[in-house]
């Protein structure tokens, strides 16, 4: 037992008989975590051990926490102040490695796995935050993180790394998690904070969060082969200055829950901050809520710029929306300088098919910059067109090869594929992922 770090309680027997009340009675024999202040440590977790974190449990600068595949970890029930969440503070690392065949998983108490949790049950935990020391654009170059009291010291996340190393995230599902203490103060499904290039992301899922799947607030890290299904809010989203690539995206919408797939935000503090945000986004699949949303699929707001190619994109009754204000700093100027595009996509029943009426601005602009805009469409070389994927549920691959033109891939990071959208031949989420349980 590690006495400078966590607290930890071995529950057996005497659990079925304790006065702790909760909808959700993990099994006799698990460990349970708290924080006293000191963090992990520098552990390793193990699949044979039933782990269960109650509050607050970060990972400290200068602590590894390694987690081995198979392994499960839980979180007490609780929302808002209450909930459980596993932070990874800056200068803390996460080494969370699992196999397609032994995926690591992060879901409530009770969770057996085995369908006593609804598949689209929101809201029971926190959440995954990482915490880096990557460039962020706010004024000072710091920020504290939303979801966690402001009187947590271990919050505060950017810097000036670039490359800084928050640890590994691979084969790794995240379930059933998020909740709302205030507006725009959420813990989301995977939040990543001021986090470097020098982090691998590749193969996470996040499944039914309450408010967003996987939120980066600035930094450089990398991010492939994501799935985020069935959450509260927006699938993904992107703010202060984040410059990172993802390719190999998937967002799945409820029919009658969630904002956006893609909300795309600059800066805030200040508006023309530095870096600007500027991704490069390939080969995504974003399948939407159809007629029953009144929010554009993929939205840039506040400066926000970037590059989403070679995707397919499906199934909501608005399109792509830029914003432009009448000042210069505004995602419509960052598409004038080349610092936004929309190209070499697929569409399929997107505002209702009408590639005219596909890409929109918001806010204040004039009737030429609406006609530029939209007539971009066609100008970046987008189709309308039917993907005719294999279902819309746990196999997105299209029947047959769709032969559309495809935009370069920006710098050797990413995969030279021949295909739109994130699957081609190889349905990469078999095995690993919760949505092979989807009928």
């Amino acid at each position: 037992m590690r006495t400078s770090a966590i607290i930890l309680i071995v529950w057996g027997l005497f659990i079925l008989g304790s006065c702790r009340k909760s909808d959700y009675i993990v099994e006799p024999g698990a460990v349970t975590l708290k924080d006293s202040g000191n963090g992990t440590g520098t552990v390793t977790w193990t699949k044979d051990t039933k782990y269960v974190l109650e509050g607050l449990v970060f990972v400290n600068d200068g602590q590894t926490l390694t987690i081995k595949p198979g392994t499960v970890v839980r979180f007490r029930p609780g929302q808002a102040e209450n909930s459980s969440a596993l932070i990874v503070a800056r200068g803390g690392k996460i080494i969370a490695e699992g196999t397609r065949e032994e995926p690591i998983i992060f879901t409530v108490e009770g969770d057996d796995l085995n369908g006593s949790i609804p598949l689209e049950a929101r809201g029971l935990w926190g959440g995954l935050i990482m915490l880096g020391n990557a460039p962020l654009n706010v004024e000072g170059g710091e920020s504290l993180i939303e979801g966690i009291p402001f009187s947590e010291p271990r919050i505060v996340f950017g810097g000036s790394n670039e490359n800084d190393n928050s640890g590994t995230l691979k084969y790794v599902s995240i379930r059933h998690g998020g909740t709302n203490i205030g507006d725009g103060n959420e813990i989301n499904g995977l939040t990543l904070g001021g986090v470097g290039s020098g982090t691998t992301i590749d193969y996470v899922e996040v499944i039914s969060n309450e408010d967003d799947g996987v939120e980066i607030f600035g930094g450089n890290v990398n991010l492939k082969h994501l799935i985020v299904a069935y959450c509260g809010d927006d699938a993904f989203d992107y703010d202060l200055g984040w410059s990172g690539n993802g390719q190999f995206w998937l967002g799945i919408q409820s029919p009658y829950l969630g904002d956006k797939l893609i909300e795309a935000g600059g800066g805030t503090n200040p508006i023309d901050g530095l870096p600007n945000s500027l991704p490069n986004i390939y080969n995504a699949t974003l399948y939407a809520k159809g007629n029953n949303s009144s929010n554009p699929l993929i939205a840039f707001d506040n400066n926000a710029g970037g590059t989403i190619a070679n995707s397919i994109i499906l199934n909501n009754s608005k399109g792509i929306s830029i914003q432009e204000t009448d000042q210069q700093h505004d995602s419509f100027h960052q598409w004038e300088a080349g610092n936004l595009a929309v190209k070499n996509n697929l569409f399929h029943q997107v505002a209702s098919n009408v590639a005219f009426e596909i890409f929109k601005i918001s806010g204040v602009s004039t009737g030429q910059h609406k006609t530029d805009w939209a007539s971009y469409f066609l100008q970046a070389q987008n189709l309308v067109l039917d993907p005719q994927l294999t279902n819309y549920k746990a196999d997105f691959r299209p029947k047959s090869k769709l032969n559309i033109p495809l935009a370069t891939y920006p710098d050797n990071w990413f995969q030279q594929v021949t295909f739109v959208g994130a699957f081609g031949e190889d349905n990469w989420l078999e095995s690993w992922s919760l949505l092979n349980s989807v009928e």
